[in-house]
């Protein structure tokens, strides 16, 4: 077999792409060493990974994150006009080669958010602060290490371990405030590969296995489940409606799982990668480090995951066609999997697109995906009465053995001089009813729908404020509209407004307690930023 052909990998590296501020803010410089600490001190990966930074024998470090460092290229030449994470054709070969492209440096780059929320109508509810905790108020609400780079000049490696600043939150005294939150680290996306390219006269050849814990994460299109929801999400509930909460194609599977796929890049036309995932535990645990036994997501067996695209790039256009699926068994019960039969299969399938147009000083790129996805329900779960009654106090149907739902995503993006910025998104998830999705309705006892947070009504089933459900349908509609500024190249601050014209199933009245779609329109700005 041809060895690799060092000439393709040099004809990457003289990709021309424009200069940039390299320096971070000086915010999250300060920030920089306290943040590490913490995390550093709060996961077990970080300590797995100590022994592959002894490997990486770091060079002088600069202040630009690790891939920037090993490749001495800017942000714009990985990412399509400086938009961290989207990757440009060359950030997708840099991705697909292994991260191994240029020479060794410093692993290590920390990222921090700082956002605020703001939703439209917060008084239809029973309990304001916690329904829409922090409404308003700016948050320092994630941080994320990241240990990435050359391993050997075929081996590399992307990991994440993220802290959420408010990931969990405890009962206010009272009942009825919002209680105290607790911050929490786990190990968030990881991505080991090995990687070689063979060059002739009539081939260009990229293979490549990946060891990762998130389906599709190893994609290097943005328009995969796993990236193209890209800004960091908020924990606190006034985010819950925020876009990255907003329906996107995804699979059932989660992430958090240990998964091997081998990948094929042929002729810069033609991608095909396969794998297959099971549960992240004993040897595998890593790739779940920090989360808890009962919150780790449990798979029967090996659950088959797929990925094929053709790609065509010509001056400064390049489009891809590309199609994935999933199929995975996952136990109900986390803590208990002796049961074969107690799990949810899921069949997820998908199609999507993408468009870029890289000319300086101009970036435009649109996406499409949509996914499909059959969820079977163990017999547990399935053909079950529910507790709720229609308005004549009859029962309503018993539970789904099965639903489908449709999930369609769009984005049009424009950047100019990797600085200014813009996109306009489009979400709409369809599905079929199902009583299981009701967490709202008419009460057998009273024959009303309430909350009744006092229990003076007596009544035996509660309704759901904010997040219920009184149809049972899951259609959710909307857009969104982006605003944003790169300063300098490893800082972002943008400005995003959500808007609803359906939410779980309705336009007016989806809780059943007067609550309608277009009151969770969210406004929501970020301050993202790298070092």
């Amino acid at each position: 077999m041809i060895g690799m052909d060092t000439r393709g990998l040099q004809e990457i590296r003289e990709t021309p792409a424009p200069t940039s501020i390299a320096a971070a803010i000086l915010a999250v410089r300060a920030l920089r060493k306290k943040i590490a600490r913490k995390l550093i001190a709060g996961t077990i990966a970080a300590t797995v990974l100590v022994p592959l930074l002894l490997v990486l024998a770091p060079e002088e470090a600069q202040a630009l994150p690790a891939f920037a460092r090993q490749t001495g290229q800017n942000c714009v030449s990985c990412h399509a006009g400086g938009q961290f994470p989207e990757l440009t054709p060359y950030g997708r070969m840099f991705k697909m080669t292994g991260y191994t492209i240029g020479e060794r440096a410093l692993p290590l780059s920390v990222m921090a958010v700082v956002s605020s929320s703001r939703v439209r109508d917060t008084t239809k509810s029973d309990n304001p602060p916690a329904d829409f905790a922090k409404n308003r108020a700016v948050t320092f609400s994630s941080a994320s290490l990241f240990i990435a780079g050359k391993v050997t000049e075929n081996i590399g490696l992307f990991s994440q371990i993220t802290y959420d600043n408010y990931a969990e939150q405890a009962v206010a005294p009272d009942g009825v405030g919002a209680g105290k939150f607790k911050g929490h680290t786990n190990a968030d996306n990881i991505d080991l590969r090995y990687a070689d390219r063979f060059i002739d006269s009539n081939r260009d050849l990229i293979f490549g296995v990946s060891a990762n814990n998130n389906p599709s994460v190893s994609d290097p299109w943005n328009t995969a489940a796993a990236w193209m929801q890209y800004v960091p999400v908020p924990s606190p509930s006034s985010s819950q409606f925020v876009d990255g909460n907003a329906p996107y194609p995804g699979y059932g599977s989660g992430g958090n799982v240990a998964g091997l796929s081998a990948y094929a890049y042929l002729n810069k036309m033609l991608y095909a990668e396969l794998g297959g995932y099971k549960t992240a535990n004993r040897g595998l645990s890593i790739m779940s480090a920090g989360i808890n036994n009962a919150g780790t997501t449990k798979l029967k067996g090996t659950n088959p995951y797929w990925r094929l695209a053709l790609t065509h790039e010509w001056g400064p256009h390049n489009i891809m066609l590309g199609t994935s699926g999933m199929i995975a068994d996952v136990y109900d019960n986390p803590e208990d999997t002796s049961d074969p039969t107690s799990t949810h299969r899921f069949n997820d399938k998908g199609l999507d697109a993408q468009y870029q147009y890289l000319l300086d000083p101009h970036t435009v790129t649109a996406q499409v995906a949509y996914m499909t996805s059959k969820h079977r329900y163990p017999d547990s779960v399935a053909n079950q009465p529910v507790n709720f009654v229609d308005a004549l106090g009859n029962p309503l149907a018993n539970t789904n053995t099965s639903d489908t739902t449709n999930t369609l995503r769009a984005k049009l993006t424009y950047v100019y001089q990797a600085k200014y910025g813009g996109s306009l998104g489009y979400f709409n998830r369809t599905g079929n009813t199902n009583t299981l999705n009701q967490t709202s309705g008419f009460d057998p006892a009273t024959g009303l729908i309430t909350s009744d947070p006092t229990g003076s009504l007596g009544a035996a089933e509660l309704s759901t404020r904010v997040g219920g459900n009184l149809s049972g349908n899951p259609a959710t509609r909307g857009f969104t509209y982006e605003a944003f500024w790169t300063p300098m190249q490893y800082v972002r601050v943008g400005l995003q407004y959500t808007t609803y014209s359906k939410f779980n199933g309705a336009s007016s009245n989806y809780d059943g307690l007067g609550r309608d779609a277009k009151d969770n329109n969210t406004l929501f700005f970020y301050v993202w930023g790298a070092y």
